[in-house]
């Protein structure tokens, strides 16, 4: 696995992470004390490439393989807090990518669904996953815009990437008292929403303006 033998105690790391729990996601409002200890004990190191390593933990999104990102540490930090997540939860994402959101949602939640597009960036994901000992987290490779209906409905869906509009079928497979979090739009127009299902009505707030990668209908072999 790429970045399996890495130590997680490469010079600054500590630093690093303190300084963004601390003047980057405290500073910005993210105040869940259960999610700020989750940020903490995962590696984001382990998320990035070997040339990006001095930058695990800037508050930027990064560059992955096959074109794709790793959201910046706020915004992973936004979407999930937005989940509400009390650890009983089972969780569906879509847009796995490096995994990196996965591991803080397996922290967090009993179970967690992660759907990935991409054929390497699912297994890239599914391994390190494993190898951090992530048993709650399991790894799909399939089309996340028709979600994954084998273990729905699903208490919360946090999607990963920008849709014009939510896919139908994710708001099916919302359980009842669900919440789900996605980025709506296109290119620099894009809003984070928020929805709530309620004896079966659905309810919108917005969480500002992001900037996500494209979700994208079909999966890559």
């Amino acid at each position: 696995m790429e970045n399996e033998d890495r130590s997680p105690d490469f010079p600054g790391v500590l630093l690093a992470k303190r300084t963004m729990l601390r003047d980057h996601l405290r500073r910005r409002g993210i105040c869940d004390r259960r999610l700020l200890e989750a940020i903490e004990r995962v590696p984001r190191e382990m998320f990035v490439a070997d040339d990006l390593l001095g930058e695990a933990y800037a508050d930027r999104a990064l560059p992955i393989d096959c074109g794709q990102t790793i959201s910046q540490p706020y915004i992973v930090a936004l979407m999930t807090e937005a989940l509400s997540l009390t650890g009983t939860e089972k969780v569906l994402e879509i847009g796995t990518g490096s995994g990196y959101q996965a591991a803080i949602l397996a922290e967090l939640a009993k179970r967690v669904v992660t759907v990935e597009r991409i054929a390497e960036l699912y297994e890239q994901a599914r391994r390190r996953l494993s190898a951090l000992g992530y048993t709650n987290a399991r790894c799909i490779h399939g089309d996340g815009t028709q979600g994954f209906t084998e273990e729905a409905p699903y208490d919360r869906i946090l999607v990963a990437a920008a849709a014009p509009v939510c896919p139908h079928a994710l708001f099916e497979q919302l359980a009842d008292d669900g919440i789900l979090v996605i980025p709506v739009g296109a290119g620099d127009d894009q809003m984070l929403e928020r929805w709530t299902k309620q004896s079966g009505k659905l309810a919108c707030q917005s969480l500002g303006g992001c900037r996500f990668v494209p979700l994208i209908e079909g999966s890559e072999p």
